[in-house]
């Protein structure tokens, strides 16, 4: 194994481990395969870190630290505006890397370059409002003096889902704030993470301050950074059962933790619903990145007087769905990430129907090569099913019926997880009180989509802690000084 590029689709991409500036093949000298899941073979190699591999990361994180914390705000505001300019210029390249890696439909990779990309743009913004405060004491004794300081060494470890996106949303607060990095990526996609990186690095980002490590074996790679006295910081994307491993290591060292976690997101709709639009929002809220997304609509709880309707027309939009590989022309949704994932949905769509569910359009896996999961709709899901009470993560809406909203609200409720929820109403009044009513860090009203660089993302519950985005986002990599001066 060498440090070299290896050429995907147009890009350069970066196969060796990325610590101080410098790309190795580790101490080890292991490679860890990338597979296409639309062909279900190797597409690269890239280095395989391994415990002191990390703390070589931590150490070249930590160097740079004081260096880069000492840097300006502008400068610091002006190499992440540098990166968002370069990944734009590049996200034609970039989408099609993240396809062949990951597997979702071009169409849904381009806009994930889009909305990776404007967080860097977001956070040169934010680098230079930490904004600080100053106030006299009510006794009159002294003045409150209040900084934002950067955190220290952060260790970020995304997911394959959004390979990209869920990158620039941790790095780009981190940077702005004056932190260091050691990027853990997904074993399953880290050409675009060491991509990413490539690019930060030509921005102008010193070396050190972004480390790169891919492993096959995140468990005892991530303990040993989190045992290290030099980390002061975890922020993790991924399931909830992760993170409560994580934030059991983190306790040890009593570590700064951000989570987000998984979702269960219910899709209300009301009786005074558009149906055309709700089918609509619908479509996005479950098919984006083909239903692999915590925000993913995972429960449609429909009132029984519009759910036939809603029901066939849901299904009439998903029957038109093109399935196939996510680069060729017209493909809407691609091959889940890999056959763990696909064998977890095919099981949960066989317990629906076994519950009582009846499958409107799907329920298979087409007879071909790749991870694929034809699009389906349930319908006549009882309450108490169990694809209810887990994430789905792929293209299958189960439909749940309802006599009353107070029944609708208490069922979305049911559940450990509280990320995002769905409300399709025409009287906007009532949306809102459905939506201060739904636990959940986040609801979108007749709308599919929530996430937004400028917005606080997270979850209430089971399904984290933190926000991301917006100027919480920022504040997510400082710790609070409060200074007592008297003059």
């Amino acid at each position: 194994m060498t440090a070299d590029l290896v050429a995907i689709s147009g890009v350069d991409a970066p196969t060796g481990l990325l610590i101080g500036g410098h790309c190795s093949a580790g101490r080890r000298g292991i490679v860890l395969p990338v597979i296409d899941p639309a062909t279900e073979k190797p597409i690269a190699e890239v280095a395989d870190a391994s415990e002191q591999d990390a703390l070589d990361a931590v150490t070249a994180a930590y160097d740079a630290l004081p260096g880069w914390a000492a840097t300006p705000p502008r400068e610091r505001g002006q190499c992440l505006r540098r990166a968002f300019e370069l990944m734009t210029e590049r996200g034609e390249a970039l989408a099609r890397l993240m396809v062949l890696e990951n597997g979702k439909a071009l169409p849904d990779a381009r806009g994930e370059v889009a909305y990776a990309a404007e967080f860097f743009r977001w956070y040169a913004e934010e680098a230079v409002r930490n904004e600080g405060s100053l106030s006299i004491a009510p006794s009159g004794a002294n003045r409150i003096m209040v900084q934002h300081q950067p955190v220290g060494v952060s260790v970020l470890i995304t997911p394959w889902n959004f390979p990209a996106a869920m990158a620039t949303r941790k790095i780009g607060p981190a940077l702005a704030a004056g932190c260091t990095v050691v990027l853990k990526p997904a074993k399953e996609t880290p050409l675009t993470a060491l991509a990413v990186a490539d690019i930060l690095a030509e921005a102008g980002v010193p070396a050190g301050v972004v480390n790169v490590l891919p492993t096959s074996h995140p468990g005892p790679l991530t303990a040993a950074m989190l045992a290290d006295p030099r980390v002061r910081k975890l922020s993790f994307t991924g399931s909830t059962e992760v993170g409560r491993m994580l934030l059991r290591t983190a306790a040890d060292t009593v570590i700064n933790c951000s989570m987000e976690l998984g979702g269960n997101a219910p899709f209300l709709v009301l009786e005074d619903a558009d149906i055309d639009e709700a089918v609509s929002g619908a479509y996005v809220a479950k098919m984006r990145n083909g239903g692999e997304a915590c925000t993913a609509a995972n429960r449609f709880y429909v009132h029984e007087s519009v759910a036939d309707e809603f029901s066939a027309k849901l299904a009439r939009r998903l029957a038109a769905v093109r399935v196939g590989p996510g680069l060729e022309d017209g493909v809407e949704l691609g091959p889940l990430v890999n056959a763990d994932t696909r064998d977890k949905v095919a099981g949960l769509v066989d317990s629906a129907a076994a519950d009582g569910g009846q499958v409107v359009l799907g329920g298979h896996a087409p007879d071909r090569p790749g991870y694929f999961y034809e699009p389906t709709v349930l319908d006549h899901v009882p309450a108490n099913a169990g694809i209810l009470s887990q994430e789905i993560f792929g293209p299958v809406a189960p439909i749940v019926r309802f006599a009353d909203q107070s029944e609708a609200i208490a069922l979305a409720n049911a559940t450990e997880y509280g990320l995002v929820s769905y409300v399709y109403s025409a009287d906007l009044r009532r949306a809102l009180q459905v939506a201060e009513a739904l636990e959940s860090g986040m609801v979108g009203i007749n709308r599919g989509v929530v996430s937004d660089p400028a917005a606080p993302f997270g979850g209430v519950k089971q399904s984290g802690l933190g926000r991301e985005g917006g100027h919480d986002g920022l504040l997510e990599f400082t710790e609070t000084k409060y200074i007592a001066v008297d003059w």
